[in-house]
């Protein structure tokens, strides 16, 4: 007891602090699931060098910083938890803010998503005090190497065996903190070093060019007369059997066995790559044969509006042209992302949503009608289609694995997780959607194609935020390999659709078709989970992060389980990837100064007496947008009222950035009324880029109105125009890049890089966002 008693005299300290700091976090880690070899290594890190630091300190000085400690600790789980993503410096102004705090702790619990953790803080934060002791024995110097040793482990880890799991799984929020400063500042000097090194020009015609060099798998062209697009929502390619074994996958979850099933009698191609997260870009990219944007820019499904002549050369409209009736129809609502107005403008016929279904739906979800009766409908949609004598194509988009998932009670109960439950669902809901197709014969005369908008990913997986689907079931089954071998991806498929029916490829789609072979690699990138990923086509594969920190592999097609680790780098070559990237980004507006964008529709809109979800209850497309340095955005407002009643109806219209409300000076909306129209237009700076930013507009009443404009322009500011002279505010042309050409397609040379990036982002950008967060933002 003794020498307890004189241990604790001596070392008290150090045990209270190492509960605080070591034993809380570890613990915590690993009960909300975040526990990964790096996690527990940074973890231990700053525990241990806090622990070191403040052990024989007054608790005068001890204090404050064991009081930020559980500050910053319980702010960054929570926020993880409310919007997927790690705190940064530019959140500190949000914690002194009384009317965030107040918004942060008033969801529907009713306070913070994980109390524990703070009751555990809090436990040990008092336990420190009440028994710290004032003099304590310092501790040898040599126990220093201690963190230096961890640190150096995550570093070495990191470098040579770097991780895809969320920020959140890798770092605490000081050693996240202390790796960005670190990196920016290695950045810095590199670019210093590379200042007068000869510019490189940026050449992005590999991963533009349309290539139809291939060997045709069919002797003529296809049989089919109909053209079926199934987009299933977020759904990997990992989850078919076929897909793992090919490509040897570590994974072994049997998620989707019927849809494995199927794949058995489809042509699957393994190495499938979805370009970005968010329906509408996946949408665009699998639809219009180009890649969708490679950053969080404004997705180019709404830059289609502003230019026609692009849209026209889509998938749909090019069908239209050859006598096909196009149909799009989806189970959510539509004017989320404004897909009332993009896919029309990508030539569908009719674009029909979760108002179009009469039948009941199995289970009430917000996002629209679930999975079972969503294929319910659509089956009979289809029968309706062949009725007709024209030719049809048909897109189908489904919801019910859309986070916050949907599934019925029993499938629920039969799986550990509301994801799991959800698949298990789609699973069985397009198994009878397909039984069905056969029974109409529909398989016998008409192209299906089963793919996904995105990945919503899988823990521990390689690139499974990548990894997409492709099955297809045609007439001539026979004559196609069961497995399509090679790197293809959703920039690839209105291609090869155009040349299964051998119609004309316009030139400004890009790709290659699915239904040739190709005795060479190819280039190919995505931006998925916070990383812009390449690969060259002769076998290195390459991702950077949002420093353009790169690391690069030996890996012959981009998706694969394991890869062999070659090189780390940044500066120059780092930022020759980014730009290929941001080439492909303005290939539908070059000119990012000017904006102009109208999403009123006119649609007579039917309110709700209460309008408390800003992304169901939202009336209007106007998400995600990019408005660039040194611009004025101006919106302008105009609302009807069709029917009311004497209480008028009230506007409410929210601005967040990467889903984190903006503070704009915004005018009073008064009510809408009977005979008393709504008009109101206001503009704000941008002194900085925004981006991912969004408009939500919230109606409620009891009635009927009509939103008759919604006007979005972007234009420079007129102080900025006058600093660069008479002719900085001219509009240049929007629809085609300015200067050099390669292939019919833009150059970079390094040094326009700089520019074209601050011009288009200006502001760093999160380095990553969090499957939920970004299912929100579909």
């Amino acid at each position: 007891m003794r020498s307890l008693i004189r241990w604790w005299q001596t070392r008290g300290n150090l045990a209270t602090l190492a509960a605080l700091f070591l034993l809380v976090p570890l613990v915590s880690r690993h009960l909300l699931g975040w526990g990964t070899p790096l996690g527990y290594l940074s973890d231990l890190f700053i525990g241990s060098l806090l622990v070191l630091l403040l052990h024989n300190r007054r608790l005068i000085v001890a204090l404050p910083v064991m009081l930020l400690w559980g500050m910053i600790s319980i702010g960054s789980v929570e926020l993880v938890s409310a919007v997927g993503r790690m705190p940064d410096v530019s959140d500190v102004k949000y914690l002194l803010d009384p009317q965030f705090i107040g918004n942060s702790t008033a969801g529907a619990g009713g306070g913070l998503a994980h109390p524990w953790l703070a009751a555990a803080l809090g436990g040990a934060l008092l336990f420190c005090a009440v028994f710290w002791r004032r003099n304590e024995q310092p501790l040898p110097r040599y126990a220093y190497a201690v963190p230096v040793s961890l640190l150096l482990g995550h570093f070495g880890m990191q470098y040579y065996v770097p991780s895809d799991a969320w920020e959140w799984k890798q770092f605490n929020l000081p050693h996240k903190l202390l790796a960005g400063s670190f990196t920016r500042t290695e950045l810095a000097i590199e670019n210093w070093q590379d200042r007068d090194k000869p510019e490189i020009p940026v050449d992005a015609s590999g991963l533009t060019r349309l290539d139809l060099n291939g060997t045709p798998l069919l002797a003529g062209n296809g049989q089919a007369r109909n053209v079926l697009i199934v987009a299933m929502e977020g759904i990997p390619g990992a989850y078919v059997a076929t897909n793992r074994a090919a490509l040897s996958s570590s994974y072994n979850e049997s998620l989707m066995p019927k849809l494995s099933a199927w794949a058995q009698r489809a042509m699957t191609t393994p190495d499938y790559v979805v370009h970005s997260h968010q329906t509408i870009r996946g949408m665009y990219a699998l639809l219009c044969g180009d890649y969708s944007k490679l950053d969080n820019g404004t997705p180019k499904g709404l830059e289609l509006l502003g230019n026609p002549s692009r849209a026209a050369e889509c998938l749909p409209a090019q069908l239209h042209q050859h006598g096909f009736s196009t149909h799009f129809l989806q189970g959510a609502g539509l004017r989320f992302m404004a897909k009332d107005k993009v896919m029309p403008a990508m030539g569908f016929d009719k674009t029909l949503g979760r108002d179009w279904f009469k039948n009941t739906p199995y289970l009430e979800f917000a996002w629209g009608m679930d999975d079972k009766s969503f294929f319910e409908g659509a089956l009979d949609y289809v029968g309706e289609l062949r009725q007709a004598k024209k030719p049809w194509m048909l897109t189908l988009l489904t919801v019910g694995t859309h986070q916050p998932y949907s599934a019925t009670p029993e499938y629920l109960a039969k799986f550990a997780t509301p994801r799991e439950a959800a698949v298990a669902y789609l699973d069985d809901a397009i198994d009878a959607f397909l039984r069905g197709l056969e029974k109409q014969g529909v398989l016998k005369d008409t192209l299906v194609i089963l793919t996904s908008d995105e990945s919503h990913g899988i823990d521990g997986v390689r690139l499974a935020s990548s990894w997409g689907l492709n099955l297809v079931l045609a007439p001539e089954q026979a004559a196609l390999p069961p497995v399509k071998s090679g790197v293809y991806g959703h920039v690839d498929l209105a291609t090869s659709v155009l040349d299964y029916f051998g119609f004309q490829v316009p030139q400004d789609l890009s790709g290659r078709s699915l239904f040739r072979v190709y005795d060479s690699g190819r280039e190919m990138m995505s931006f998925t989970n916070g990383l812009l990923r390449y690969h060259d086509g002769k076998g290195t594969f390459t991702e950077c992060d949002f420093l353009q920190v790169c690391r690069s592999y030996r890996s012959e097609g981009f998706i694969a389980d394991s890869a062999r680790f070659i090189d780390r780098f940044s500066g120059r070559n780092a930022r020759l990837i980014s730009a290929r990237a941001a080439v492909l980004d303005h290939s539908v507006i070059a000119n990012p100064m000017e904006r102009e964008y109208q999403f009123a529709t006119r649609e007579r809109i039917r309110l709700k007496p209460n309008a408390t979800n800003d992304y169901t209850d939202n009336l209007i497309g106007a998400q995600y947008l990019e408005f660039p340095p040194d611009s004025h955005t101006t919106v302008s407002l105009k609302i009807r009222a069709i029917r009311m009643d004497a209480q008028g109806a009230k506007v409410q219209l929210k601005t967040k950035e990467f889903e984190k409300p903006v503070n704009l000076q915004l005018p009073e909306f008064p009510l809408v009324k009977r005979g008393e129209p709504l008009e109101v237009s206001f503009g704000f700076d941008n002194e900085k880029a925004r981006k991912a930013f969004s408009f939500h507009l919230l109606v409620e009443g009891r009635g009927v109105i009509e939103i008759t404009d919604f006007h979005v322009t972007t234009q420079p500011r007129k102080s900025a125009i006058d600093a660069r002279g008479p002719d900085a505010g001219k509009v240049a042309d929007s629809t085609a890049p300015a200067g050099p050409r390669i292939g019919g397609h833009p150059v970079l040379m390094a040094n326009q890089l700089d520019k074209l990036e601050r011009d288009s982002t200006g502001t760093e950008l999160p380095s990553d966002t969090a499957p939920e967060v970004r299912q929100l933002m579909q």
